[in-house]
């Protein structure tokens, strides 16, 4: 007989997940009779391994074969922490570790538990709302703009459509990532109300502000939007007229490095101030790390173009953070309610920190959104443990290990248990308030295109260039995203639509899932899809705010509850070879399913949600 516990069940753990400073802890484990335990304690460590405290447990009742024993604790202090258990039974003491959902004796895992800052919150207007990510270039084009002051040289594209550049320039010898579309402030204002009717309440932008390349992540003037974009008045007019829309806007931040190019660093000499150019004369000299000046430096992943910054430099921290017209509340006072930080695994804890507070100073109810790929609640970077929930500083996090484990299941590599241990996994480890808002992304700028990505691609750029789909892999992975969707919409958080994808567009890495938007031309299957899910999403509050809890997870069929207090929806996906009937409630959504006495049967690829 096997030990007892699971610290997912609240009859063994209360409350679920993480804790806030001076929050009560209550456990429970259960121990076989015979064994005859005369002792529990729980090893309480900080993340270094080191012990924080040790904590008894007293003998609480008898239930079946099980001795039940309880322990009721209080951490000392905020902080990432992790536990065990030392039992003491007839034949002496031994450890208790994770193993799973349940125990195993002196193998496994310790269970984790985070203590979060007592007055952590979450901006409320933000929590459940469908997100829209849009590359500028690409989206949308109205008008011209007074080109005068772009970084030279550029390619303005006349063929909306057409592949991006991927080839090196002929006479650079290198890829520029210098052709533009054209799409500007004024192309995405005019696609407001269709993006209104697809439910959207978040726009998020990759970055605007003046760069030499059509990614803009080469920032040559933190405060100035590129010209091609357009000007300062055209983003105030646009922020206005999504705020009329009920519409969050929110900017990407690049602060670990600039472009060189740019009014810092000044390598072409364009601007004639900058620490490339003008030396220890400039007053952004001391930003930059240079080996030898001028032309060795530190620079973001061995990229001669993108010259880190020292972030905790007080002149940087002034420009981007403290100043009266920081770059944070230059945007701010213009419209903007957010920011997402790009690599924020290489900005350090105390950036982050001080870049939150302002935010909040300037404007309570703004989201600081970060850039992590893995679990943000106990990820290390450059040996370093991160500190964004313990010490409160991010409001959201970009959710990837739920976008691969969605994407492994709906393309059959995991029969759903894999899925719902990472599901769980998150859920247990993030901040009720910050599962509410993380960011479900389907496809990014980063990824490949979402149904090229379920369809299955290889090669290299050359072949990536020239890959389609054909019309019996399209419509395969149309099967699949409406499963990967479902579960994008329905599990908690918001979900992110990358531009385009609710159009059914293609592509493979970059520069290949940045292509225009094909206005006109969409496939709109996709987008009845996505908007059907935003709808059921936006009418929902369970859907928005609720617990989440996997129920059946195996065999292809992976069932989950949301929960609030005044609302609980069922949602079922059926990723099996067989019918699956389930309780039909109060049907709110289904896909491939019929309804017959009381009952729902769920086709395979069916997915539906029902409240009870």
């Amino acid at each position: 007989m096997r030990i007892l516990f699971n610290s997912r069940d609240l009859q063994d753990k209360a409350p679920f997940g993480t804790l806030r400073e001076g929050e009560g802890c209550t456990l429970r484990i259960r121990v076989p009779r015979e064994l005859s335990c005369r002792s529990v304690q729980l090893v309480l460590e900080h993340e270094n391994g080191v012990l924080a405290r040790e904590y008894s447990f007293v003998w609480a009742d008898q239930d079946d074969d099980y001795d039940c024993f309880r322990c009721r604790f209080v951490p000392d202090a905020r902080g990432l922490y992790f536990y065990w258990f030392r039992v003491t039974g007839k034949t002496g003491p031994f450890r208790l570790f994770r193993q799973g959902d349940s125990t195993n004796m002196e193998a496994g895992d310790r269970w984790q538990l985070s203590v979060i800052p007592a007055d952590f919150t979450v901006p409320e207007a933000f929590r459940g709302r469908v997100m829209y990510q849009i590359f500028p270039d690409r989206f949308c084009k109205v008008g011209d703009c007074d080109l005068s002051g772009k970084l030279r040289p550029y390619r303005l594209r006349g063929d909306w459509g057409g592949s991006p550049e991927w080839r090196p320039d002929p006479e650079a010898g290198e890829i520029l990532c210098n052709d533009f579309f054209g799409g500007n402030f004024r192309g995405i204002c005019s696609k407001l109300d269709y993006l209104a009717s697809l439910g959207v309440g978040i726009l998020y932008f990759n970055p605007i502000s003046m760069a030499f390349s059509n990614h803009r992540y080469d920032t040559a003037d933190y405060k100035r939007p590129d010209p091609m974009l357009g000007t300062e008045d055209d983003f105030r007019a646009l922020c206005e007229a999504a705020h009329e829309r009920g519409m969050k806007v929110i900017l990407d931040g690049v602060y670990s490095h600039t472009g060189s190019n740019s009014v810092y660093f000044d390598r072409e000499g364009v601007f004639g101030n900058g620490a490339c150019s003008a030396g220890t004369a400039s007053p952004y000299y001391s930003w930059y790390q240079f080996r030898r000046w001028p032309d060795e430096y530190e620079c973001w992943w061995n990229f001669p173009t993108l010259p880190n910054v020292r972030e905790l430099d007080e002149t940087y921290l002034d420009y981007i953070i403290r100043d009266e017209d920081s770059v944070i509340a230059h945007w701010l006072r213009l419209g903007a309610d957010g920011f997402r930080l790009d690599v924020a695994d290489e900005l350090p804890d105390e950036f982050i920190l001080r870049f939150k507070q302002r935010l909040r100073d300037l404007k309570p109810d703004a989201l600081l959104l970060g850039e992590v790929w893995e679990d943000a609640s106990n990820k290390s970077a450059y040996s370093v443990r991160r500190r964004y929930f313990i010490d409160g500083e991010l409001d959201s996090v970009m959710n990837y290990p739920w976008r691969t484990a969605i994407l492994r299941f709906a393309r059959g590599e995991d029969d759903g248990a894999a899925l719902g241990e990472t599901v769980m996994s998150i859920a247990e480890n993030y901040p009720p308030e910050v599962l509410q808002t993380v960011m479900n992304a389907l496809g990014t700028h980063d990824t490949p295109r979402i149904l090229t990505e379920l369809a299955g691609w290889s090669g290299d750029r050359a072949a990536q260039a020239a890959f389609r789909l054909q019309p019996d892999q399209r419509e395969a992975a149309f099967a699949r995203l409406r499963l990967a969707a479902f579960l994008q919409f329905t599990l908690p958080g918001c979900p992110s639509i990358y531009y385009g994808d609710e159009a059914g567009m293609e592509g493979c890495m970059d520069p290949f899932n940045r292509g225009c938007f094909p206005w006109g031309k969409e496939d709109l299957r996709f987008t009845d899809l996505f908007r059907g899910l935003a709808a059921l999403k936006n009418r929902t509050p369970a859907l928005q705010r609720g617990t989440v809890r996997v129920l059946r997870a195996e065999r292809g069929v992976f069932d989950f509850a949301r929960e609030t207090e005044g609302q609980t929806v069922l949602c079922y996906v059926n990723h099996s070879d067989e019918p699956l009937r389930i309780p039909a409630g109060k049907l709110l959504y289904a896909m491939d399913a019929a309804a017959e006495n009381g009952t729902v049967t769920l086709l395979p690829g069916g997915c539906a949600c029902a409240e009870v």
